[in-house]
């Protein structure tokens, strides 16, 4: 609203009128916009909570070798992170811009959905939340909105890069294509020609590949959406533990949406150039400011959880902003640990199964989301199961250590992701 008001002030030479056509200017003030309404809002919203007594259920003290009880604690501070990121965005963002209203729809979506997960849980007492089943009917569906727009969007376009020897064939400058086109290229890691196109996946499918191709786009959109969604869910059991990692994520995806949307730095990178990017750069400003501003209130010892609310959206909005910069394929380092979380989960249960039906009760870890497996001690575990990774670690850990640990990890993975595009 904001960047429509002062261009059009900029026709009538208002003095600083100028600037707001500049997107560093605009990601900044998003991030201090962010941040500011993350605290302002944040306390009141806490505040209102706790009279209220809306609390997430107390957690098992018995789980925690700290003895740490965490009673009367309000949730769906997710509110607060949406509330923090959609405030600046629609103020200083360009809302004709397709790429802003799939990180606009997004946000609203998957927070309703995890609005109604938190509400089951606290208002009806039903600590399942809402059935598994709904939740991935509406991770699907937002998945497959988002695939679908940007392949019927005319406005869902890049320009593709290409290699050009020079005449010593010892150089080689990357230029782009001159015209805007649709693509069903993605940037893989390690490989010197780094475009994997889908419908060359889609080979066999003959003349009608290029059309197969943009159906596994779009199935691909809808598991990234899906998985990175649960990830982060999983991902949120410690006080700090998600929003740390998601602000840190946060930052490759903004690098990543930036140098998109720059053609020189598009060029250097050897990446598409995708106009039009670069308002992710003030939606990514204010998510990272979001998240910092959260963290204030949810930094150990938490006042308030994210619940469900937070951790869907968060989720969602890291893996629909990768399908857009063509980045998905790089999401298993640059979200590593939301990635390992999964795993973790995934092996636990489908091991036990497996194990159970021979009549054995083998557990492959001490806990899953494997950050409970760095504070759960020998005394807490299941005495009538057998645990393969038993003695490790050695020792439990304190619940902010292991966050600090976790983010670190999330550093050096984002950098890593980052190093991808130059290292191959």
């Amino acid at each position: 609203m904001l960047y429509y008001l002062f261009r059009f002030l900029e026709q009538y030479n208002i003095p600083g009128a100028h600037i707001w056509s500049y997107i560093s200017f605009r990601a900044l003030l998003a991030l201090i916009l962010s941040l500011i309404i993350s605290a302002w809002f944040g306390e009141r919203f806490i505040k209102w909570m706790k009279r209220r007594n809306i609390s997430e259920t107390a957690r098992d003290v018995s789980i925690d070798p700290f003895g740490v009880e965490k009673k009367g604690v309000p949730t769906m501070g997710g509110i607060i992170i949406i509330v923090s990121i959609l405030v600046p965005v629609l103020l200083l963002g360009r809302m004709r811009n397709i790429y802003l209203l799939l990180m606009i729809i997004t946000t609203v979506w998957l927070g309703f959905l995890g609005f109604m997960d938190d509400y089951i849980k606290i208002f009806r007492k039903n600590k399942d939340g809402l059935k598994g089943k709904y939740k991935i009917i509406g991770q699907v569906s937002i998945g497959f909105i988002v695939g679908l727009t940007l392949w019927l969007s005319p406005d869902a376009v890049v320009r593709e890069n290409i290699s050009v020897p020079q005449k010593n064939q010892q150089e080689v400058v990357v230029k782009h294509k001159t015209e805007n086109v649709k693509s069903l290229q993605t940037t893989i890691p390690f490989i010197k020609n780094h475009n994997l196109n889908y419908s060359d996946i889609m080979s066999f499918c003959g003349e009608y590949k290029v059309a197969a191709g943009w159906i596994l786009f779009v199935l691909m959109t809808i598991f990234v959406v899906t998985a990175v969604s649960n990830g982060a869910n999983l991902n949120d059991g410690m006080d700090g533990m998600c929003a740390g990692n998601s602000a840190i994520i946060g930052v490759g995806l903004l690098i990543f949406s930036y140098v998109s949307s720059h053609i020189v730095y598009a060029a250097y990178f050897d990446i598409m150039y995708i106009p039009g990017s670069q308002e992710l750069v003030v939606f990514l400003s204010a998510f990272i400011g979001a998240m910092i501003g959260f963290l204030w209130y949810n930094a150990y010892p938490a006042q308030v959880f994210m619940g469900d609310t937070g951790s869907l959206t968060i989720g969602g909005i890291i893996g629909v902003c990768a399908v857009i910069v063509h980045k998905e394929l790089l999401l298993p380092i640059l979200c590593g640990i939301f990635f390992i979380e999964s795993l973790s989960v995934i092996i636990q249960t489908q091991w036990f199964k497996i194990q159970k039906r021979k009549g054995k009760r083998v557990r492959v870890f001490r806990a899953t989301p494997i950050h409970d497996t760095f504070r759960r001690l020998d005394s807490q575990l299941d005495q009538t199961s057998t645990y393969i990774l038993k003695g490790w670690p050695h020792r439990p850990f304190h619940e902010s250590k292991i966050t600090i640990r976790f983010w670190i990890a999330t550093i050096i993975l984002v950098a890593i992701t980052i190093i991808t595009l130059k290292v191959r």
